[in-house]
């Protein structure tokens, strides 16, 4: 069972139904456009874990969608693919955070590693934002206090020391920072500091 959506953008019929066929032979799953547009079209086409694009296409070039896409925050890796391919192409690709840039005609095996790349890139991206997303829920969980006293517990201070600057009594302090250190799940200081670094707290 694909475990893995492959887009694959080329304008030639041909090109579409060979790496079509060279990627289901693999186990990964494909879906193949004749345009960018013909992609935007498809509102089931929103699962890509990786873009195999054509530079040249009718309509928005590849290197044009692979801004439009950046300017969106959607962070898909992307492998460029033609049979035209000149220096500063090139450049501005891989400038914009392209995976690969393969000439045709390109070895399969070229191409399959440059999509397990992009596949593993895409995989940290997500696993970053899922942990992401548990930090920002258990954020949600504080009181008001609780997170006040993370970020100045996050950068070293005593509970004396944060008494002195909330105005509130030294056993309060303990008090909140136990109960934030266990709503956080932050076994030790350094888990906390880390945790405050990801969520760009600072004291």
């Amino acid at each position: 069972m694909p475990t893995s959506t492959v887009i694959v953008i080329d304008d030639d019929p041909s090109m579409r139904e060979s790496l079509d066929s060279l990627l289901r032979s693999v186990g990964m799953g494909v879906a193949a456009y004749a345009s960018v547009q013909d992609f935007l079209n498809d509102r089931t086409a929103d699962c890509a874990s990786c873009l195999v694009l054509d530079v040249r296409l009718p309509g928005q070039s590849g290197l044009d969608f692979q801004e439009q896409l950046s300017r969106k925050g959607l962070h898909v890796p992307v492998i460029f693919i033609t049979g035209h391919a000149d220096v500063p192409m090139t450049v501005r690709a891989m400038k914009a955070g392209a995976v690969e840039f393969l000439e045709k005609p390109f070895r399969d095996q070229d191409l399959l590693d440059a999509i397990q790349l992009a596949l593993a890139r895409n995989r940290e991206r997500l696993d970053a934002e899922t942990a992401l997303k548990d930090l920002q829920d258990r954020l949600a969980t504080l009181t008001a206090r609780e997170r006040q006293i993370m970020p100045l517990v996050a950068a070293g201070l005593l509970n004396k020391q944060i008494a002195g600057d909330l105005g509130v009594s030294e056993i309060t302090v303990k008090v909140h920072r136990g109960q934030m250190m266990r709503k956080m799940g932050a076994k030790t200081l350094a888990d906390l500091v880390r945790m405050a670094d990801k969520l760009s707290m600072k004291a």
